[in-house]
């Protein structure tokens, strides 16, 4: 693995006694090498002084050039805090050349005391270093911004960091039309209300902490970025560490590659001791002789640079393309299903706050040569929504929607109070003509919960244009009901619903599926737990039955004890009265093993949502702990073997 390695020089920037403008602090600065000239920007802390009428540490932006990238003489301020929206400080420059000016960001503070509200991004442009063109830019929380040094499809671009001062913060992407883009109000608020399709994914943990660092290199691999991830930021034994991924040169959402652990953390004195000790902060990066050179802050008091070799790192980064991932489909010597060896699939994306908390009990359909899945997400405050993947190969992940497809929307899946879960839980879906329904659980935190029923065209759903009907609940008030799926009946007129009333599956036949008001779900039950087998607690089922020669193939869903352990068992049920069971399986065919299904939000859990057949083969889709989502597949005849004794 690729590490920097510190240069003899460092620090190559220190603070200067002799200037009060950087008397206490000279750091996080960024280069651009242009006309032959090694141009750094950087951020200049002043001793404590009067600055409209506070007595404080001003931060400016210093200037300095070199002939070698290393040795920088002729420091100058170039940009003071003069206008209402910088007036306590100008922070941490990045600097990009592009069409023949220099475009420098930093983090202009407005408010005093500093409030995330007052700290925001602002733009110099100038062409000598001499006359400078300001500008606020973002109408948000927001820091360290940087351009990219060309345009990407035909657009200018950016990397910034927002929220950093309300975490979780986020590196995004920014695209503009022309350059007056870059500073219009209209152009960010409707960036910002879009936000979660411009985030990049890097968060490995809630409690960690990302920010841009230096602006992309283009390289023949792609857009290398450097980038600060601090972990445990949230604690008092927090660690700053530089980090690097590859980004797609025509789509730089797209992460290629990534760094698993610090290129570089604090470790050399400069770095352990200053203004805020333990700090390495990447500022400023570029390639000189097939070299990469990492300019970052130490100690938020002095500017360093640590090295390494380009294309060792970008080995490092770039994608394997001659590595193969392959999955062989279980014999039939198994009774059990056989998870996904690069399980989980779907795990929380901590960037989307929708999603932070859990994705777990995935809904699933086979159409147009791909699975889709619908599955539950939840945030933070414990409020369900549903969101969007797919897979051609039904095992690995395509493609995964930043924003859900249905949220709640009826009083009754509404949040009353301001705590605990409430939303749309756990969607089964089936297709009934040109039509998908979707059955889920209605939850308004307060009251039981009950099945919901809406329904979308099928085209509309492929084309991702989501018009679902208006939801209706269809069990009764008053009642916990929940676990439903609608199908349409392979021999005879009409519809079954299966749900789960209580602790026990029950079994409705429908002649439609209208459901006027104060009709509600009713039937019989059909099975129950077995209190001298796996299965002894209670039952539901979990994803919509299977059609095969012998009947339908009912998966359902067991609490078991001891332990309170979520298993799976199967039911061949009659096509002619779909309550006749032909047959159940003794022993659950699947059950938590794996660390993602022993501890979670709910330990000791696997509970399916959804299942397909692709050749022959059963995959199911569903939930490990209440946490994240795993697949696992059998073939039919294996499972139907298994259900008739064979």
């Amino acid at each position: 693995m690729v590490t920097l390695t510190r240069v003899p020089e460092n620090p190559i920037l220190t603070p200067h006694s002799e200037h009060d403008w950087e008397h206490d602090g000279s750091f996080n600065g960024c280069v651009v090498y242009a006309n032959g000239t090694y141009h750094m920007v950087y951020r200049a802390l002043s001793y404590p002084k009067q600055q409209n009428g506070v007595n404080m540490q001003v931060s400016s932006i210093g200037y300095a050039k070199s002939e070698d990238g290393i040795h920088f003489v002729d420091h100058r301020p170039i940009i003071f805090p003069t206008e209402n929206w910088e007036i306590y400080g100008c922070e941490d420059p990045r600097i990009t050349y592009f069409d023949g000016k220099f475009y420098i960001f930093y983090t202009a503070l407005s408010e005093y005391p500093f409030k995330a509200f007052g700290i925001k991004l602002a733009l110099a442009i100038t062409r000598d270093f001499e006359t400078f063109e300001k500008h606020p830019v973002t109408t948000f929380n927001s820091k360290a911004m940087a351009l990219f040094p060309e345009k990407i499809n035909g657009k200018m671009a950016a990397l910034l960091t927002m929220h950093t001062d309300l975490p979780p913060a986020k590196i995004a992407v920014a695209e503009f039309e022309n350059q007056d883009d870059i500073w219009s109000p209209v152009f960010w608020t409707h960036w910002y209300d879009n936000a979660n399709n411009h985030i990049i994914n890097l968060l490995r943990d809630a409690r960690d902490q990302v920010e841009l660092g230096a602006p992309p290199i283009k390289t023949n691999q792609g857009w290398l970025v450097l980038y600060s991830y601090i972990k445990n930021y949230m604690s008092n034994n927090k660690t700053f560490g530089i980090e690097a991924m590859l980004l797609d040169i025509d789509n730089p959402r797209k992460v290629l590659g990534r760094t698993q652990a610090p290129l570089l953390v604090p470790q050399d004195k400069y770095e352990l001791e200053g203004n805020v000790p333990n700090v390495v902060f990447p500022s400023g990066a570029l390639v000189k002789d097939g070299k990469l050179l990492v300019y970052y802050g130490a100690a938020d008091t002095k500017c360093a640079v640590a090295t390494c070799d380009l294309d060792a790192l970008l080995d490092d980064l770039k994608p394997n393309t001659n590595s193969v991932s392959y999955y062989s489909i279980p014999s039939t010597d198994t009774d059990r299903f056989t998870r996904f060896e690069e399980n989980p699939i779907i795990a929380p994306i901590l960037e989307l706050d929708w999603q932070k908390k859990g994705t777990f009990n995935p809904a699933a359909v086979y159409e147009g040569g791909k699975v889709h899945i619908v599955y539950r997400a939840q945030s933070d405050d414990g409020t369900s929504v549903f969101g969007y993947a797919s897979s051609e190969d039904g095992l690995h992940i395509d493609e995964r929607l930043d924003s859900p497809i249905y949220v709640p929307r009826e009083d009754f899946e509404k949040k009353i109070h301001s705590t605990g879960n409430s939303g749309c839980e756990d969607p089964r879906i089936t297709k009934i003509n040109d039509r998908f329904f979707m059955t889920y659980t209605a939850y308004d935190g307060v009251n039981p919960p009950r099945v919901a029923l809406t329904s979308i065209a099928v085209n509309d759903f492929l084309k991702k244009n989501w018009d679902w009907e208006k939801p209706k609940l269809i069990s009764p008030p008053g009642v916990d009901d929940k676990d439903c799926c609608i199908v349409k009946r392979v021999k005879g007129d009409g519809y079954i619903a299966f749900h789960r009333l209580g602790d026990v599956i029950w079994m409705d036949k429908l002649r439609d599926l209208d459901f006027p008001e104060k009709k509600f779900l009713s039937g019989g039950i059909i099975a129950q737990a077995r209190k001298d087998k796996w299965d002894n607690v209670k039952v539901g089922i979990s994803a919509p039955p299977i059609e095969s020669e012998h009947g339908w193939i009912l998966l359902y869903h067991a609490v078991s004890n001891p332990g309170f352990v979520y298993k799976v068992g199967a039911m061949l049920l009659d096509y002619e009265d779909p309550k006749n069971i032909l047959a159940r399986t003794s022993e659950p065919v699947f059950e938590p093993e794996k660390p993602y299904e022993l501890n979670g939000i709910v330990p000791n859990v696997v509970f399916p949502c959804g299942a397909v057949v692709i050749d022959d083969v059963i995959y199911i889709y569903y939930g490990g702990a209440d946490t994240v989502i795993g697949v696992a597949t059998m073939p039919l005849k294996t499972l139907v073997g298994i259900l008739l004794g064979k």
